[in-house]
């Protein structure tokens, strides 16, 4: 029976990348997925266009119960070595925003690029392919098999077995919790798995009367209070916040504002929008307000600017009129007080909703929460617990902000385990 040096569990970003470098660095690298097709979710990200990196990742952009741990893979393999691979493949590819880089053909030319590496390695694949248990060989000795696998294609050995299965956010296109429940099993911890990257819903009655704003987009500042022990930008101290656009729905908020916030929310937290960043609209009505007749719905839409549409300024005057009986839509601005405009204007630039829920992982972009990297070896991702046994990208405990950072997550960890795999043959560096 044939030995191999690494048995990778998952063809995606992370796995393949992984396998790809194993093989070329000499090792005899075996692949299984038990979904019938290669990356899927390279195939459908960035609106087909793979967002593959993002040129200003730093850990300060990711989350993780141990937030120092992404530090040492992060700084071995950066954006700039990944645009420099996929250049040598002839990949073309353009800045967006933020730093985001996309594919200017399609999602399939980073697909390619590791498939490609993966031949150049040596690398076998075995598609669809399921495995149903790994098994630790407690005690091999030099030269002995450390792993057993079951897997659909019947038994197979192993030095050492990466896992790269994901999380189970996207389940349409296979993706499942498989490695979490692995890693369980075998005495891991696992930080609760949630929904990250995703739309947030709301109670159909609260939200009633914004349902006719479907489509609707602007830019906001959106913040929550930060949970402790996560990474995150700071407004002020407790504060994790955003500047960028959202989406109304049928059933409550999206946009990249909000998926950016979705994975710092908690259940029970207010969100706080600020639907005019750049302007204080307190000050700006009270300004207004001398000698004008106008009514406060028009002056209203006026100080929100023309970033705000006028349905959602209307939608939004009527709401907080039905809460101060003085900010009626058809008061003149000259009869109102002070104290009222700035009820407001503080309201606009602070406003809070309470979201229900989310959209679930069926609409979540990633999984948050995953195999503790407190277990793991920063500099290899190896366990703690298990020799020769690696986790990488989505499937541990660092999750990216929205714009290219998972998928560096995924390249850079791949490459610190990668470059730690040993031959079958060679002892093994504990």
């Amino acid at each position: 029976m044939t030995v191999y040096d690494v048995v990778v569990i998952g063809a995606g970003a992370a796995g393949l990348f992984c396998a790809g470098v194993a093989g070329q660095r000499g090792l005899k690298v075996l692949v299984l997925d038990h979904a019938p097709k290669v990356a899927e979710k390279i195939r459908i990200s960035g609106g087909g266009r793979c967002n593959f990196t993002n040129r200003d990742a730093t850990p300060a952009n990711f989350l993780s119960e141990n937030p120092h741990f992404c530090r040492s893979a992060l700084a071995g393999y950066t954006p700039a070595d990944f645009i420099g691979l996929i250049e040598q493949h002839g990949v073309r590819w353009h800045e967006k925003h933020k730093g985001q880089l996309f594919c200017d053909h399609r999602a399939e030319d980073i697909i390619q690029v590791l498939l490609k590496e993966c031949e150049a390695g040596g690398v076998t694949r075995w598609q669809p392919c399921g495995v149903r248990a790994v098994r630790p060989q407690a005690g091999a000795a030099e030269g002995q098999a450390r792993f057993e696998l079951d897997t659909d294609q019947g038994l197979i050995k192993a030095h050492q077995v990466v896992v790269a299965t994901g999380g189970p956010s996207i389940p349409k296109i296979g993706a499942t919790d498989f490695g979490q429940r692995l890693a369980a099993q075998l005495g891991h911890r696992v930080v609760p798995l949630r929904p990250a990257l995703v739309p947030l819903t709301f109670d159909p009655q609260v939200w009633a009367p914004f349902v006719p704003l479907a489509g609707i987009s602007l830019e906001v500042e959106v913040s929550v209070p930060l949970p402790e022990g996560l990474g995150g930008k700071r407004k002020k101290a407790g504060d994790a916040h955003f500047l960028e656009d959202l989406l109304f729905t049928h059933r409550g908020l999206s946009g990249p504002a909000i998926l950016q916030i979705s994975s710092f929310w908690q259940a029970g937290q207010p969100l706080t929008l600020n639907l005019a960043p750049q302007r204080d609209l307190a000050t700006a009505l009270k300004q207004a307000k001398a000698g004008s007749r106008k009514q406060l719905s028009t002056q209203w839409a006026t100080s929100l600017g023309e970033a705000v549409p006028q349905r959602l300024a209307q939608t939004w005057l009527a709401l907080i009129a039905g809460q101060a009986p003085a900010l009626q839509p058809e008061a003149a601005l000259a009869e109102l007080k002070d104290k009222d405009l700035d009820t407001l204007g503080q309201s606009a630039n602070a406003w809070q909703l309470l979201p229900h829920g989310t959209e679930g992982y069926a609409k979540a972009e990633v999984t948050a929460g995953g195999v503790d990297t407190r277990e793991l070896s920063s500099r290899t991702m190896e366990s703690q617990r298990i020799p020769g046994l690696h986790f990488i990208g989505e499937v541990v405990d660092v999750t990216g902000w929205l714009g290219g950072y998972n998928f560096q997550w995924a390249w850079a960890s791949a490459m610190a385990c990668a470059r730690a795999l040993t031959p079958f043959s060679a002892p093994h560096a504990d």
